[in-house]
């Protein structure tokens, strides 16, 4: 599995737009192939900064199938319009995992 990790500044003033458009976006991304999640984080520090995190079964399923594909231009067309600058985008594997399960279960009974 690879995970994406786009950073996303918006243009100051966009950020309830972007988060809308977004979550329409969300569903390009996981019809698309080899798409497991896409989570969308806001900075508290940075407001109109944002971290889109995206999980893939290859780097080929991102690099090639989606950014190819009608819905990456759909993705951007409709997110783009409210971007300060292209997003900055890396690839990460997981080196180290851990889960403290009393807080997730506390976290999913919350939900």
């Amino acid at each position: 599995m690879i995970k994406e990790l786009a950073e996303i500044d918006i243009k100051p003033g966009h950020e309830q737009a972007f988060e809308e458009a977004a979550a329409l976006a969300k569903d390009l991304f996981l019809a698309s192939k080899g798409c497991i999640a896409f989570r969308l984080h806001r900075s508290m520090e940075q407001p109109s900064r944002y971290r889109m995190f995206v999980e893939w079964e290859t780097i080929e399923d991102h690099m090639i199938e989606f950014r190819n594909s009608d819905a990456f231009v759909e993705w951007r067309k409709l997110c783009g319009p409210h971007f300060q600058n292209p997003p900055r985008v890396e690839h990460l594997v997981i080196v180290v995992e851990g889960h403290n399960e009393v807080a997730r279960a506390d976290s999913v009974a919350a939900e």
